[in-house]
């Protein structure tokens, strides 16, 4: 079966740099994909991203050693099972609140006998191979989303369930649950001290850390104080960025006066 190279990376003790995909096209999640990200996570919780066009930049992702992620759009079986049946290697659950919801996730994404994961690895066996079966459950990553009040009053409950492999810091969903600005860097203080918090928690319990960032700045930061899961901006954001860039250097230089012509 294929390796995957988060484990690959968490083993030797390094953090996995991810790309975020908005854009429901299969030519630019190729384009991202050769870049070189670590893994690259497709979107199927907020924006425009449905099945089928996910189905499509899975497909485009192969073609690279980018592993390929899935948000999911909430914690249920058969949007997870799907995903999984797709060809995804990792899967990130959000709002997992308890106990009992990361011991559905990891049920829902395991065969049995450690879980209730249905058989159809439909594309899975394409992307992963022949032996799919026999290895999925010591190779996919299940991340649950830590973002709400009531996941923090039980995060020492959620860490301990075996077989989450990761927990996924939505720093916009944590500070609006806590009272504070929605943001992705620079967190108001309580919302900053709950996710040092999230963090030390799991690595007392070996579940790896990761979280969502705005700038490479923030992520270096984070990696430095343990994260080794961290999202840089997106495929959207990205694009944007660019042609602001662009553009600002353009609109300047039309902007300035242009020199006097040479006549008489």
């Amino acid at each position: 079966m294929r390796e995957n190279r988060l484990r690959k990376i968490w083993k030797a003790g390094g953090a996995v740099v991810n790309g975020w995909l908005a854009i429901p096209n299969g030519f630019s999640a190729e384009t991202m994909a050769h870049q070189g990200w670590d893994s690259l996570t497709i979107d199927l919780q907020h924006g425009v991203v449905d099945y089928l066009a996910m189905v499509g930049m899975l497909q485009a992702i192969s073609t690279t050693a980018t592993v390929p992620v899935v948000r999911v759009p909430w914690l249920e079986p058969g949007i997870l099972m799907k995903t999984l049946d797709a060809g995804a290697y990792g899967v990130i659950c959000p709002m997992v609140n308890s106990r009992e919801d990361a011991e559905k996730l990891v049920a829902w994404t395991h065969y049995a006998p450690r879980g209730t994961r249905s058989f159809g690895p439909v594309r899975a066996l394409l992307y992963g191979g022949a032996d799919y079966p026999q290895h999925a459950n010591d190779t996919i990553v299940t991340f649950a989303m830590i973002e709400t009040a009531k996941a923090l009053d039980n995060l020492d409950d959620i860490l301990s369930v075996d077989g989450l492999d990761a927990i996924y810091i939505g720093p916009s969903d944590l500070s609006l649950a806590l009272g504070c600005t929605p943001t992705f860097d620079d967190l108001d203080p309580k919302a900053a001290e709950a996710v040092d918090h999230i963090l030390a928690r799991a690595k007392a319990h070996g579940v790896v850390a990761g979280i969502h960032n705005g700038s490479s700045e923030a992520a270096l930061k984070r990696i430095a104080k343990g994260f080794q899961f961290v999202t840089v901006s997106s495929d959207a954001r990205l694009m944007a960025a660019g042609s602001q860039q662009v553009l600002g250097s353009m609109r300047a230089a039309q902007a300035r006066p242009q020199a006097a012509g040479g006549t008489y």
